[in-house]
């Protein structure tokens, strides 16, 4: 009988590992958690009577207005691809992913550059009407509010046109005909029929967006917005609070649940199916006149804002030759491939073998913590480094001391002092892109296949190497990438968890911004968004 052997001892290895790996990403939440509930000194109270509330309320407006407008413009521009036919469609059914490519502080630094007194604008505005001061016109403020919340919602929006355009294309087009022969206009189909049919996958690419919001730290800074991520840097590194900075991150967390638990809510009692047979495809229309150029302009502007503007001005500084042999720049581009590389073939790895070995041993323990490996992705990098940087902390201390106490040599810290803790944090961070691609990837193997390789006296690890990896090839491939490119952009966690004199290209481009060195940023920025650029390149050929 199979079943027996399916638990047997060898089985048990896999079962055993992916635990491991499970605790390894639980367990930075759970020190946060700690933490907060047992602080050396409790400034609580203090934090609730000055800052807290100032945190939470710019959080919760940044999350909401962000979230709500990631969902007009994803939303909008999605429908409007793959419903109609306009001038541009062709190439801005694409070009609108690439603000993917451009990290959001990186907008950030960028739009600063673009807009500010001495920019292009302003400097055109004055050449043009003969202004001589700030005096003799109005600008806006740039260094708001509302622009972190413009240049989140530019660089965050593709993650709800990527979802959102995949359900409009898989509906059917048959429900369109029926409430166009009744009588129901454009508006009408995207209401009543469109806007529901997508509304799972819009609501999970909103959720996504505002977490990817609550996690940034680069732009909240640089606009100088107090958010609760940019609290747990203030607590933690200026006043030197460890439980203060742990109990801010403990909010963030249940921001987080709050936030996923209303996702799954909103969606709970529906229910979506498609006929299997003779779906019929959802036909554009085309549009003509007025229609047609607002269609053509409502894409182009947020790909404009994305990703043009970023990048033109990324490139109007990086002419300049001598700040791409600038002191530093090899140093912290071959650091980020080092701990990027690592990080991404570590995860990988450890996601292929923790949802092989949930499958093969058929324990319940395992596949119960497989989804809950996905907090790591969800929890900010300000939470993961300090949960991170506690246990690894004091694994260093114990280590230290017990090679001390046997050679007399003191090692120093080997963990906390070193790229590795960069490392686990990337691995801990971005587990669940792995997994999920692991999973999806290991799901279509026919299991006949291995049944066959098990049956010719193959072993478990034997039938992974000769038939699940060379059919999951392509997919591994997708994830590695995805991974190194989410390490090379993380900045909260690197700044948190790097070591003296160890920069990344991320925490160089923050820098170098912070002093208003946009010209000794911009290499930096600019190889950034070239590695982004050909993972979202290679992501939209995948999504075709």
């Amino acid at each position: 009988m199979p079943a027996p052997a399916l638990r047997s001892n060898a089985f048990d290895v896999w079962s055993m590992g992916a635990l491991a790996i499970a605790v390894m990403v639980l367990l930075p939440v759970c020190a946060v958690i700690w933490l907060a509930l047992t602080p050396t000194e409790n400034i609580w109270p203090h934090l609730i009577a000055t800052t807290l509330p100032r945190y939470l309320a710019n959080s919760l407006v940044l999350m909401l207005s962000v979230g709500l407008l990631t969902a007009i413009i994803g939303t909008g521009t999605a429908w409007l691809v793959v419903m109609h036919r306009f001038p541009g469609r062709a190439w801005l059914q694409w070009a609108l992913l690439l603000p993917l490519a451009v990290p959001a502080y990186v907008g950030a630094y960028a739009l600063v550059d673009f807009l500010e007194y001495a920019g292009p604008v302003q400097t055109a505005l004055r050449e043009t009407f003969g202004w001589q001061t700030p005096a003799d016109y109005w600008f806006p403020q740039i260094r708001t509010r509302g622009a972190a919340i413009l240049v989140l919602s530019a660089a965050l929006y593709p993650y709800v046109y990527l979802l959102a355009r995949a359900a409009f294309r898989e509906q059917s087009g048959s429900a369109y005909e029926v409430a166009r022969a009744l009588g129901v206009g454009p508006m009408g189909r995207f209401i009543r029929v469109g806007l529901p049919l997508a509304r799972p996958a819009i609501a999970a690419g909103v959720a996504v967006v505002m977490m990817e919001t609550v996690n940034d730290y680069g732009t909240v800074d640089y606009f100088a917005v107090q958010t609760l991520t940019t609290g747990i840097f203030s607590v933690w590194l200026q006043a030197g609070n460890l439980g203060g900075a742990a109990q801010i991150a403990t909010c963030v967390l249940i921001l987080i649940v709050l936030l996923v638990t209303l996702e799954k809510i909103s969606r709970r009692k529906s229910r979506f199916f498609g006929t299997a047979r003779g779906q019929r495809p959802v036909t554009s229309a085309p549009l003509k006149g007025t229609r047609a150029a607002l269609a053509t302009m409502a894409c182009l502007l947020p790909f404009a804002l994305g990703f043009v503007i970023p990048v033109a001005v990324l490139l109007s500084h990086a002419f300049d030759a001598r700040q791409w042999v600038a002191p530093g720049l090899l140093r912290a581009l071959l650091h980020t491939v080092g701990t990027g590389g690592a990080a991404a073939v570590l995860t990988v790895l450890a996601a292929v073998f923790m949802v092989y070995g949930v499958r093969l041993s058929g324990r319940r323990l395992p596949a119960l913590l497989l989804p809950v490996t996905s907090i790591g992705y969800a929890a900010p990098g300000a939470v993961l480094g300090l949960g991170i940087l506690i246990p690894l902390a004091a694994l260093d201390n114990r280590v230290a001391d017990a090679v001390l106490a046997l050679t007399g040599r003191d090692p120093g810290l080997i963990l906390t002092g070193s790229a590795a803790a960069l490392v686990i944090a990337y691995f801990v961070r971005f587990f669940a892109v792995a997994q999920g691609t692991a999973d999806a990837a290991l799901g279509r193997v026919p299991p006949s296949l291995p049944m066959a390789a098990r049956s010719l006296g193959r072993s478990a690890g034997g039938t992974l190497r000769a038939v699940h990896v060379p059919l999951m090839r392509a997919s591994l491939g997708s994830a590695l990438l995805l991974v190194f490119v989410d390490c090379v952009k993380e900045l909260p966690a690197t700044l948190l968890l790097r070591p003296f004199n160890f920069d990344t290209l991320a925490t160089r481009v923050h820098a170098k911004a912070s002093l208003e060195n946009i010209a000794e940023a911009a290499p930096a920025a600019l190889t950034i968004t070239i590695v982004s650029l050909v993972a979202v390149i290679f992501l939209a050929r995948a999504n075709r």
